[in-house]
Parts: structure tokens; C-alpha cells; sequence
């Protein structure tokens, strides 16, 4: 706490004990003032100007250090200087002493409040600069809640100062203005708690339900001017349209199905999307390939005499197009047309938002999901053209295995498919901007990951940036620059893994006004909404994650959103969310690392376990990597996991079921785990934090008492 947060505490406290100490509660009661009021009444009137400055001053003393004097004070305004003068000097004084203790509950409390629960709070900070007048005003209008606490409470979010006063200043006028009629009467008025009659807080309650109804209204005459230039139809042809058949829209057309609901599913390329054909299935079929590549370099390790293995490269990617064969019919269109959607190739075209064409044919529908998904980013490089480059969706097509193969990129594909080209026997530079591979990652984590890359041969050059391409004597060629320094390293192929951008472009957005935000991708409220309340998005194309799993989620709040649409809607939980890179060893993480906390202001605890010491882990030669668990302080409560080990992203699913369902490592370290396992490493990991947590004051004690037992 800092010297004016400390004043400001000793200010308020020494009021509030000085109201109660000298019982200054006594002259601000009904019966006093009935007592003195011909001679107040009088004072006023030779002193009418003095009187009103010295009210004005006592009713903002009273609101800003929230004194339980406000409504008798209020009334005695009315009764003092009639309906009219007292609204005034109510109305101003109340709402600058509201916001003076406003801010004096900011200055205090706000930093520690933000500080240590804003991880918690993050929700109700965005709904509140979204909301927050809104609120704010409703608030105000219900005189059922004590001002002061509103006051203090609206002082922890991050609602703008002036528009706490202007707002309090409105909404409070209302139940002001009653306040003050009565006070002009006062002379029926037996006590303050008769003021509010059951009628009368009706009548308030109904009023605040007017900025609901407001809202409700505004948001009615938002939609008609939306839809104005596109009148619904009398009746539909199919409840949902779903575009792009790739997790997303897959999932979504699935759980539709399953409500029967009649759906129509377009795909222009291939069902599946690029999960299937061009992401997760081939990348890890490709991996295995690697690895088992890796075991016969390392066959010695095991004790079995053996020869380099001989890797037969167009073989490796006939495998990789057999795996892809052997789940397409998972998502293929004979599956789904069994399941009831309605599938149609073609590209499709959003002529209204209930209009869409494809192959000739025009489709009314209800609602509409956007599921097209991303592709990857391929940025305007000098001599990017004249150089030999692939992409993680054709990267596939290759059938000779580079000698010299550049990686653009440090983050999970790039470090995916480095390794792996690394491992089937081509010579890898990565190149990235930042310094160690998955930055995103924590330090320990980048450093690991870099030494073990080294370990087996690649090259990584960090803080490096790609100027440009160039053909020199018929050799690629890329132009590096680090620092001051620039110089050009050769290659026969480059993969370019620098992120995926969002699918918006071709299929009517543009022409429709379809929103989208700065990284691209469509824009989408917490239900799925675009701006079309009756389109939604879900997967690549609207992030925040662009992960087949998180794909698989946000597509079920699309489904369920818009078949329920007019009826009900779920906001989308992004909560606890988990992901994998799928390098040796692997790296799987699920709620906040080191870095994350630290940027956020979130103390915690960390908690670590070696995979060396793993039993499982040694016998199968794979003693590598660690378990970090992040907690609260002194509670076993999970902030976050970082695995760093062999199946790291299988592991990681207990701590995700744990944090899901506010599981803490105790539950974790009580839970019996088969022996031996790579699961144990869980347990173990929950044990250290025990460990470090132990009653340690009680083992003398104990010691006694076990002393005492053996004699």
C-alpha cells in the first residue's frame, strides 16, 4: 500500500469512528429534526444562501464516506427547502459524494482487488465496458440496494469515472425525487422506513426493469435495421447451413442432425478440412514415420545391435495419404448423409443471411454457420516466387526428401515438422524471430525444446529475420538478417509455418457487411453471433484458438445457438482450454504458464516434477522432461499445467478433468494410478506439492509421541 492509498484509508477510517464514537447519528435522526425544525425553517430564511452551501457540503460528507444518514438527510432537504431546491442540491451533492467515495474505494482497493483476482474478474471487466452504464443505471434506479455498497463495488471495475457520474447522476434522480416529495410532507412521516411503501418500491422495481425493456427495445429496432434490406422468407428450406465440412462444421452439422433438425452441409474440397487432409492426421502420421526412424538411430540405447535405417521417403508419404484414406470415411459425405445432412460440394455463396447458393441452386435457411476455417500465411517475401516453398497444406505433395530443408517459423508446426524432416534425414535450419523455438511458451520450456533440437542435429537461428529470396546459380537462396548483420544460406526447399490466417474471403461476406476483427478472423459476440444475429461462426474463422478440438467446442454452441435461437443461447466457454505441440519429447499445457501469470498480475506457486525420476519412464528409455504445476498460494487449487515429456498430451488430460471440475492436486495425489505408468508422473507431481506443504511444525510433536509410545 502507498502513502496516498494509506491517508486515504486513515481519512475514511477516522471519520466513520468518529461518526460512531461521538454519536453524530443522534442529530441526524427523524425525531431530531421534527424537534428543531421551526428553528431550522427560520435560520433558513434569513440565511437562505449559508443554509443551502452548509447542506450541499454535510449531504456530500455523508454519501462520500458513506454515513448511514442519506436518506433522513434527503428528506430533510425536502422539508427544509421545498421539492424543487432540494432535488437540486440532492441531485448534485449526492452524485459528487458518490463518486468522491468512488474513487476513494479505487485508489485503496482497485490495484490489490485487479491484482490478485483478476483472472477471476476478467468476465465481469469486459461486461462491464460493455455494459457497465447499462448496469450502473439500473442500480441506481432500485433504491433497494445501499448506495455506498454500489459505489464501492462499481470503484473495482473498470468503469470510467465520468461515466460513473453522469450515470449515477441520472439514476438516481428518480428515486431522489421521491425521497425529496416526502421529506416536503414530512410531517405524516413517522420514521424513514415508512417513506417506501410496498407500493412505492413496486413502482421502483418497475422502473428498473425500464433500462431492461430499453435495452430489449434497442436491441429489436438494431435487428430490424440489419435485416432491413433482407426480408425473411414465409417458410425455409433447411433449419441450418452449415459451410465448410471441416471439424467445425462437421461437429455442427453432426449435433444438428442428432436434434433432427434438417441440415445442409457445403464443401467446396475435401470433407474433413484440413485437420484430414492437410493438418493434424498427416502431420502426426509423418511424425510417427520420424520416430520410428529416431528408435533405429537410437537402437543401441536398447541393447539391440542395428544399422542406420534406410528411410524411403515417397513411401513415408504414401503412408501418410493411407492414414488419411483409413479415417476419411469418419467424415465422409456417405456418413453424414446417413446421419440425415443434406451434403453438397460446391462453393458456396451467401446471397442473404437466409439465402445461400451453390452449384445453381439457392437454399433459404434460418440460421447459417460459417465453419471455412484458415489457411496458412504466406506474406509478400521478395523472391518468394522464384524459390521452391511449401506450406503445411502442401507440404504433402513432396516426394523426394530435401537434403537442405529451411523452416520459417519457431512456433508448434514449424517445430513439428522440423523435427520430424530432421529425424527422416534432411538437414534442418529453422529460422524465427524469436530467440528459442515455441515462444509462447516458459523460459525452461524454449531452453529445453532448443537443446534438444541441437541435441540431434538441427539448426536453429533465433532473432533472425527472412528479408528475402533469391535464385544465385541455380540454388534457393534465403537473405537473413541478424542485428547489423545480413548474409544468405542455401536450400532446397523451404517451408513457410509463420501462422494461418482466417478463411473470410469468396462466399458473399464482404458484399453482405460481415464484421471482422483486426487479426482477421470474423468477428463474433460470447454466443457466436456475427453481426447477423442468425449467422454464426465457429473454428479458424473465428479464433480466438485455432486448434480441431477448440473447433469441435465453439461448434457446439453454434448448433445448439442457432437451432435455439429466439429461445435460448449458451455463451461459448473458453475457460480451460488445452493444447499440444507434438514434438519429441512433447510439449502439452492447459490454463496459465509462468509467463502468462506474470503478464496478468496472478500470484502463484510452482510446483515441479522431474520425468527422470519415473520409473515407466526410465524403462522405456524416455526418462526425459518435467511436470509443472502452477497453483494458488497456499491452496492446491490448479492455475495452470506445462508437461514437457513422452505423451505429454495424453498426460495432461487429468490435470484438464481436474481444473475443469475444480479438482485440486489433493484429489490428484489421492487418486490411485496403475504401476508402472507414465499417469503415475501426475501423482507424483501432486505429491511435491504436499511435500513442500507439510505441517512441519507438527513433526517434533510427533516425534514425542512416538518416543512416548515405545516406552
Amino acid at each position: 500500500m502507498n502513502k496516498k492509498q494509506l491517508v486515504l484509508l486513515l481519512l475514511f477510517l477516522t471519520v466513520l469512528s468518529g461518526f460512531f464514537i461521538f454519536d453524530l447519528g443522534a442529530y441526524l435522526q427523524l425525531s431530531f429534526f421534527q424537534e428543531q425544525r421551526d428553528w431550522l425553517l427560520n435560520y433558513k430564511e434569513s440565511n437562505f444562501a449559508l443554509t443551502s452551501f452548509l447542506y450541499f457540503f454535510l449531504y456530500i460528507l455523508i454519501t462520500a464516506f458513506s454515513l448511514p444518514a442519506a436518506a433522513l438527510v434527503t428528506l430533510a432537504g425536502g422539508a427544509l427547502f421545498g421539492f424543487w431546491w432540494a432535488l437540486l442540491l440532492v441531485s448534485f451533492a449526492s452524485s459528487i459524494g458518490a463518486t468522491l467515495a468512488f474513487l476513494m474505494a479505487r485508489t485503496i482497493l482497485y490495484d490489490w482487488v485487479q491484482g490478485k483476482f483478476g483472472h477471476r474478474l476478467k468476465p465481469i471487466n469486459e461486461g462491464i465496458k460493455k455494459d457497465g452504464i447499462f448496469y450502473l443505471f439500473t442500480l441506481r434506479l432500485i433504491p433497494v440496494f445501499p448506495f455506498f455498497l454500489v459505489n464501492m463495488l462499481m470503484a473495482l471495475t473498470p468503469i470510467r469515472v465520468r461515466d460513473f457520474y453522469w450515470v449515477s447522476q441520472l439514476g438516481m434522480l428518480v428515486g431522489t425525487g421521491i425521497y425529496v416529495g416526502v421529506g416536503a410532507q414530512l410531517g405524516v412521516a413517522e420514521s424513514v422506513q415508512g417513506v417506501l411503501s410496498v407500493g412505492l418500491i413496486r413502482l421502483l422495481i418497475l422502473l428498473a426493469l425500464f433500462p431492461w425493456l430499453a435495452k430489449w427495445a434497442v436491441a429489436f429496432m438494431k435487428k430490424r435495421k440489419v435485416y432491413k434490406a433482407f426480408p425473411a422468407p414465409h417458410k425455409f428450406d433447411t433449419n441450418i447451413v452449415v459451410i465448410g465440412a471441416g471439424s467445425a462444421g462437421l461437429v455442427t452439422s453432426y449435433i444438428a442432425a442428432l436434434t433432427k433438425a434438417k441440415v445442409t452441409l457445403i464443401e467446396k474440397n475435401n470433407m474433413g478440412g484440413d485437420c484430414l487432409n492437410t493438418g493434424c492426421v498427416p502431420s502426426k502420421a509423418l511424425i510417427r514415420s520420424a520416430g520410428v526412424s529416431h528408435l533405429f538411430a537410437r537402437a543401441k540405447s536398447f541393447g539391440i545391435k542395428s544399422t542406420a535405417a534406410e528411410v524411403d521417403f515417397p513411401a513415408v508419404i504414401q503412408r501418410v495419404k493411407d492414414v488419411i484414406n483409413k479415417i476419411a470415411p469418419h467424415d465422409s459425405i456417405e456418413r453424414y448423409t446417413e446421419l440425415g445432412v443434406e451434403c453438397i460440394q460446391g462453393e458456396a455463396k451467401i446471397i442473404s443471411p437466409y439465402l445461400v447458393e451453390v452449384a445453381g441452386k439457392q437454399i433459404s435457411t434460418r440460421s447459417i454457420v460459417l465453419a471455412t476455417g484458415a489457411s496458412p500465411n504466406v506474406p509478400p517475401i521478395p523472391g518468394l516466387a522464384e524459390i521452391d516453398y511449401v506450406t503445411s497444406d502442401t507440404i504433402w505433395g513432396l516426394q523426394k526428401l530435401p537434403s537442405r530443408f529451411l523452416v520459417v517459423g519457431g512456433g508448434p508446426i514449424g517445430c513439428e515438422l522440423a523435427q520430424a524432416f530432421a529425424r527422416l534425414g534432411s538437414k534442418v535450419t529453422q529460422v524465427d524471430t524469436h530467440a528459442k523455438p515455441l515462444p509462447r511458451e516458459d523460459e525452461d520450456v524454449t531452453e529445453f525444446m532448443l537443446e534438444n533440437f541441437q541435441q540431434e542435429g538441427m539448426t536453429f537461428l533465433g532473432e533472425h529475420q527472412v528479408l528475402g529470396f533469391q535464385k544465385h546459380e541455380g540454388e534457393n537462396q534465403a537473405i537473413l538478417k541478424q542485428g547489423d548483420r545480413e548474409f544468405s544460406i542455401a536450400f532446397d526447399v523451404v517451408l513457410l509455418a509463420i501462422g494461418r490466417k482466417a478463411n473470410t474471403q469468396g462466399f458473399g461476406l464482404e458484399a453482405l457487411g460481415i464484421e471482422t476483427t483486426e487479426q482477421g478472423t470474423i468477428k463474433v459476440n460470447e454466443y457466436l453471433q456475427t453481426n447477423f444475429p442468425n449467422i454464426y461462426a465457429c473454428g479458424d474463422v473465428a479464433g480466438p484458438y485455432q486448434f480441431t478440438h477448440m473447433a469441435a467446442h465453439q461448434a457446439w454452441y453454434a448448433s445448439i445457438n442457432s437451432l435455439l435461437s429466439g429461445f435460448k443461447k449458451f455463451k461459448v466457454d473458453y475457460s480451460i482450454v488445452p493444447w499440444a505441440t507434438f514434438t519429441d519429447p512433447e510439449v502439452a499445457r492447459v490454463g496459465l504458464n509462468e509467463k502468462d501469470a506474470k503478464a496478468k498480475g496472478i500470484q502463484y506457486e510452482v510446483t515441479q516434477y522431474n520425468i527422470d525420476d519415473l520409473d515407466r519412464a526410465i524403462a522405456d528409455s524416455e526418462d526425459r522432461g518435467f511436470i509443472k504445476v502452477l497453483t494458488q498460494p497456499g491452496k492446491d487449487k490448479i492455475l495452470g499445467v506445462t508437461i514437457v515429456g513422452y505423451h505429454a498430451s495424453d498426460l495432461i488430460a487429468e490435470y484438464v478433468l481436474a481444473m475443469k471440475n475444480g479438482l485440486g492436486l489433493k484429489k490428484i495425489m489421492a487418486t490411485i494410478h496403475i504401476y508402472p505408468t507414465l499417469a503415475e508422473s501426475n501423482k507424483y507431481a501432486a505429491s511435491e506439492w504436499s511435500k513442500a506443504h507439510a505441517p512441519v511444525w507438527l513433526y517434533p510433536w510427533l516425534d514425542k509421541f512416538h518416543s512416548w509410545r515405545r516406552k
